[in-house]
């Protein structure tokens, strides 16, 4: 019968190898842990991703909402211009 490793003992061994030697380890356990992931990500992952696109989308409404009540021309570029004219006449 042959007896069970521990995950500390693992460790223990581990440490022991040189980086190069670890970074193999690494890579084969990696390897062989891969055909264990999941195909699609968990519904956790899925709810919170469609939460976060529920917020953009609102925000986003808001936004538009704001900027529809928002009355006038306005010249971005002519603002940008006269912002650095401001900062540079402080300095």
């Amino acid at each position: 019968m042959s007896s069970k490793v521990t995950f500390e003992q693992v460790e223990r061994l581990a440490i022991q190898l040189p980086p190069p030697e670890q970074l193999k380890l690494v890579a084969r356990i990696s390897e062989q842990l891969s055909g264990f992931m999941p195909a699609t990500p968990p519904l956790d992952i899925e709810r919170a991703q469609q939460e976060r696109e529920a917020m953009a989308d609102a925000l986003l409404a808001e936004l538009d909402a704001i900027a529809d009540s928002i009355e006038g021309d306005f010249d971005s570029a002519a603002d940008i211009r006269q912002i650095r004219e401001e900062r540079a006449n402080r300095l």
